[in-house]
């Protein structure tokens, strides 16, 4: 058997430890050849995406790369250790140093091909349906079809092979400086049980509820001040949660008899004790790597909604049109004509009203503020279904909007019932109270007036023409159309909400593409990794329940003790993400003074059903394992 051959079969003879690290850098592989299959389509080539999308694919490309560096350099790392014993014998046998690192090097090369190879090849079998997914999310007008992307494979396939290669020349390099006594032990010698600082415990619970607090209360422009000192209060405290509190707290519960000496708690809370302090780091960056991927997503999809709700609540109509100030009677009704003629070019069925905006000077008022006739109101508070208004004379309604921009609220209403109103006649027109309508956009409120009061306001001050259309439900596609046409035509006098929503969605899709792959990439990495520690204490515990069973353990309380071990270990750094991505996704909700709830729910409950579909999965084949080793 040549040096190559033991290589390969002692691959193989570990494929069930070294699957997770295969799969997982054949997926990495896979979704760095996706970027560059976009990057490069013929049809992006052309020029129908934007040239900053691609950039943004590139760097993300670039992201991906580098994080594929430490997760593989992390996945040999965790390899090695639990081969130390097998590297042992070998040296036993007399194999030198240098044919033990051959051996990983070589290991290393072999799976680093397939996994490129397998990655290619898996890219390019999905590659169809994953083009069409991104023409609807990246809305692009021309069809993304198949072909062959030469350049992607060759780029990948370099990049790749590089990567594993020098990762290979690098960890065959780690027992360089390791004992052979220490070889041969392996993970069999003696620990100490952990023990935690009271100290540190609870300054690791200081921190975080610190941090939380800080995150939750701040609103406004000052959560971007707060957000430093809150991730670096926070990182800090769940590092010293995993590594202080949770040992603290399994003490704890270890030190309560009726608890402790209850069934099958003994075993599992030794065990728990010392797997906790094991896997502490491990934990730790799983939980920030989660989080990092949970917050990045839920940012991009809530930032996208704001932006949509904003524009929706902000105009009510389907097509605005507001003329230029030195635009005159023959421009304004020449542009009218070019709108209505566009809407029936289109078969845009609308209802059409205008009116004259005119700001007048109120007493006790420094800045002139819109007063409008109570009939031109009502017209177009029908065509949206609002109430109408019916002030009296001498009286004057307050209207403030119920949307305002971005969510930061103007409080407009009060200062306005503090002025009043003189007309021609004398007479003082008082307000009477403040309603919210979306009628007319005007952030700093405005005054509906009797139309009689309004003919005795005198000369205003500066009069605009607002001319507004309503189209029937279910003709958004036609609108896109019509805001198309008219904002090359008419650009800047013509608003049109669903054209204006598509190009927000033709931009934001790719970003939030981007996004989410690299967020998917972050969070497999994360599960891979506690895969990786649960896989490489397999021996170690399939000697400790065989002993265990040998003195009564049943193949019921075996699947009891397993299970929770095994959920607290997956559940554990999830679940901290989880919160930790929640309390972000609160403070953007309150930087932009809108309920992120329902985008919180979906990007959080997605991946959180995620990890319960893997950890499923890779329960029943720790179980297969255990069992098949003891019973």
């Amino acid at each position: 058997m040549t040096f190559r051959q033991f290589a390969f079969k002692n691959v193989w003879r570990n494929k069930r430890t070294y699957i997770a690290y295969f799969l997982s850098s054949m997926f990495t592989v896979m979704v760095f050849f996706t970027f560059g299959n976009f990057a490069f389509h013929p049809t992006f080539g052309e020029g129908s995406l934007n040239q900053n999308v691609l950039l943004g694919m590139t760097v993300a490309g670039g992201i991906i790369y580098v994080f594929s560096f430490f997760f593989i350099l992390y996945s040999m790392s965790a390899f090695l250790q639990s081969r130390k014993k097998e590297f042992g014998l070998l040296m036993t046998l007399g194999a030198s140093t240098k044919q033990v690192r051959l051996i990983v090097f070589l290991e290393n090369i072999l799976i680093g091909f397939f996994a490129t190879v397998g990655g290619i090849l898996l890219g390019l079998l999905f590659s169809k349906a994953i083009l069409l997914i991104a023409e609807n999310i990246l809305i692009i007008d021309e069809s993304l079809d198949f072909y062959f992307p030469i350049k992607a494979i060759v780029i990948t396939l370099i990049s790749f092979l590089l990567l594993f290669l020098f990762i290979s020349f690098f960890v065959s390099f780690f027992l360089r400086t390791n004992k052979l006594v220490d070889l041969i032990k392996g993970d069999q010698q003696p620990k100490n049980e952990p023990k935690a600082s009271v100290l540190l415990s609870i300054v690791a619970a200081l921190l975080l509820i610190s941090g939380y607090v800080a995150a939750l209360i701040v609103k406004g422009i000052v959560v971007v001040s707060a957000m430093i000192p809150v991730i670096i209060v926070v990182t800090i405290g769940t590092y010293l949660l995993f590594t202080q509190l949770s040992v603290f707290l399994i003490r704890s519960v270890k030190r309560n008899k009726a608890i402790f000496w209850k069934k099958t708690n003994m075993l599992l809370l030794s065990d728990l004790s010392f797997r906790l302090k094991d896997n502490a780091r491990t934990f730790f960056m799983v939980a920030m790597i989660s989080t990092v991927a949970f917050s990045a997503i839920g940012s991009l999809y809530g930032f996208q909604s704001i932006l949509m709700k904003d524009i929706t609540d902000a105009n009510p109509y389907s097509i605005e049109y507001v003329p230029n100030k030195e635009d005159s009677q023959e421009i304004i009704k020449d542009d009218m004509r070019r709108i209505n003629s566009t809407l029936v070019k289109e078969n845009v069925t609308t209802e059409m009203e205008s009116i004259r905006l005119s700001y007048f000077q109120p007493v006790k008022e420094e800045e002139k503020v819109l007063i409008v006739r109570a009939s031109e109101f009502n017209n177009i508070a029908r065509l949206i279904g609002e109430n109408t208004v019916s002030p009296a004379e001498n009286e004057a309604i307050v209207v403030e909007a119920n949307a305002a921009v971005l969510g930061q609220e103007t409080n407009a209403g009060e200062k306005l019932m503090e002025a009043t109103i003189k007309l021609n006649n004398g007479d003082m027109i008082t307000p009477k109270k403040v309603i919210e309508s979306e009628a007319i956009s005007e952030l700093n409120g405005y005054y509906v007036v009797n139309d009689d009061s309004y003919d005795q306001l005198g000369k205003p001050e500066n009069t605009y023409i607002n001319v507004v259309w309503q189209a029937k439900a279910g003709q958004e596609n036609q609108l896109i159309t019509v805001g198309e046409k008219l904002n090359t035509e008419l650009p800047t006098k013509v608003f049109v909400p669903d054209y204006q929503l598509y190009e927000i969605n033709k931009f934001y899709g790719p970003i939030l593409f981007i996004g989410l792959f690299i967020g998917i990439v972050f969070f497999v990495a994360a599960g891979s990794f506690l895969y990786f520690r649960l896989f490489t204490d397999m021996n170690g515990e399939k000697q400790k329940f065989r002993s265990i069973a040998k003195i009564g353990l049943k193949e019921f309380e075996l699947k009891k003790v397993v299970n929770r071990q095994i959920s607290l270990l997956f559940f554990a750094p999830i679940v901290v993400a989880i919160i930790h991505g929640g309390v972000a996704l609160t403070a953007l909700s309150h930087l932009f003074n809108h309920n992120l709830l329902k985008e919180s729910f979906y990007v959080l409950g997605s991946f959180a059903c995620i990890q319960i579909i893997y950890f499923l999965v890779v329960r029943y084949f720790y179980m297969k394992q255990l069992k098949r080793a003891i019973f």
